[in-house]
């Protein structure tokens, strides 16, 4: 088993959680982050080395004064909107860094890399629910990052056998169950925390469109329970150091969500009403993301335990109340 691991955004929501997860299995974890969104609290007694991703000589260095038996990759920029305004800060920040990253681990002989890659690669998608084999085509900067840094891979892996595992999440979702980690984003921009600190604020959340072709007229998504992913990350690394080849797969419940019905579900589990206002379309925003997990069952082991709405809202309130980051 490849016991020492770094770890890339390992202060951030889901990388955390992944870095609990890989503890508790016995791994030894360093974090690399530059906390411009992570915790580094949320990492007691973890090794942590603050940098940037898009520094070629800190990469190196980390990698020439530490061994490591794999790599997991988490950081870089996040937010589908903003990559529409600064593209730049995207590919700068996801596809250099992440390139940076891969030419330090071949120079290094480390060949075994998971990628936090996104559902956001798909776009518009022909069929649901999406299965891997699905056209890659991206509405926006920020799942053209981690199309092309999927591309890469597996260009390195040809070149120079670097075997990944790309995870295309759909949305990471509610918190660790002991409430010891949480989605604390500054600024906040996924719905269900944007709900909750409605509820606690009584200030009225934004409904992104309700004019899609869905039931509603609201946008439909599938959310995962984030402790969910993160013991996706350690059935990943089993797969690399036991098969020693490349793997894409989705990361879902298999079960959309439109946003009224996160609303009604969250009021239904906290007692309390959420305030709301109908406001545009957000540009690049897909009206159907709904994820066929089927490839990662059969070939990861892997299965959600804790993704129904139920749980990711009630996990996420009880981090919510523990820590009001409203």
């Amino acid at each position: 088993m490849s016991k020492k691991v770094l770890v890339t955004g390992g202060a951030g929501y889901i990388g955390a959680h992944t870095v609990k997860a890989l503890t508790e299995a016995g791994y030894h974890v360093t974090v690399f982050d530059d906390l411009s969104r992570g915790h580094p609290e949320h990492i007691p007694g973890i090794p942590l080395i603050i940098g940037r991703l898009e520094d070629e000589k800190a990469v190196m260095d980390v990698f020439e004064s530490h061994e490591f038996d794999a790599v997991i990759h988490f950081a870089g920029e996040s937010q589908a909107g903003e990559s529409v305004s600064k593209p730049d800060k995207y590919f700068r920040r996801n596809v250099i860094g992440g390139l940076n990253l891969c030419s330090a681990m071949v120079r290094k002989g480390v060949n075994r890399l998971v990628f936090s890659s996104s559902a956001a690669v798909y776009g518009d998608p022909e069929q649901i629910p999406i299965t891997e084999d699905a056209p890659v085509r991206p509405k926006n900067p920020y799942g053209e990052t981690k199309a092309m840094l999927e591309k890469a891979l597996a260009w390195y892996d040809h070149a120079y056998g670097l075997k990944s595992v790309s995870l295309r999440y759909f949305n990471a979702a509610g918190a660790d169950p002991g409430a010891a980690i949480g989605e604390d984003h500054e600024p906040e921009t996924h719905l269900i925390p944007l709900v909750l600190q409605a509820i606690t604020t009584q200030k009225p959340i934004t409904v992104f469109g309700d004019d899609y072709p869905t039931p509603d007229g609201t946008a439909i998504r599938d959310y995962v329970h984030v402790t969910d992913l993160a013991d996706a990350h350690v059935l990943a690394l089993d797969f690399l150091e036991n098969q020693r080849r490349s793997l894409v797969v989705n990361l879902g419940s298999g079960r959309g969500y439109s946003v009224l019905e996160i609303i009604r579900e969250a009021e239904r589990v906290t007692g309390k009403q959420v305030p709301y206002v109908i406001g545009p379309r957000r540009e690049g925003d897909p009206a159907v993301l709904v994820a066929s997990s089927e490839k990662a069952s059969q070939v990861l082991g892997w299965e959600p335990k804790l993704s129904s709405l139920e749980d990711i809202i009630a996990t996420a309130w009880a981090w919510h109340l523990k820590n009001r980051v409203d």
